[in-house]
């Protein structure tokens, strides 16, 4: 299954994936997919990085042609409440967008 398709799927169930980027392994949980000149993004919250928890849980940004997406992992995560679908930098460049419950 392509990335883009496991990154629609988890956005839509709040499910977190599997992934690496920059070559290090994580679980992120997905909040927003979107593009910036003509590339896509994902803004999502790592909740895992080379199997630990990071010391801080925030938001980050996630350039696609980095992110190797290995798959969907039974892992459910609420939306993050300093996520705001509002922000500028999303107006009129989101693809997908996560609900909150």
């Amino acid at each position: 299954m392509d990335k883009n398709r496991i990154l629609l799927e988890a956005i839509a169930t709040r499910k977190c994936v599997d992934a690496s980027y920059n070559r290090m392994a994580v679980q992120l949980a997905p909040h927003i997919l979107y593009t910036r000149h003509g590339d896509l993004f994902l803004d999502a919250v790592t909740v895992e990085r080379e199997g630990k928890l990071p010391r801080e849980v925030k938001i980050g940004t996630f350039k696609l042609a980095g992110l190797d997406v290995r798959g969907l992992i039974d892992r459910s995560f609420e939306v993050n409440e300093a996520f705001d679908p509002a922000n500028d930098k999303y107006e009129g460049v989101t693809l997908f967008v996560v609900e909150a419950a």
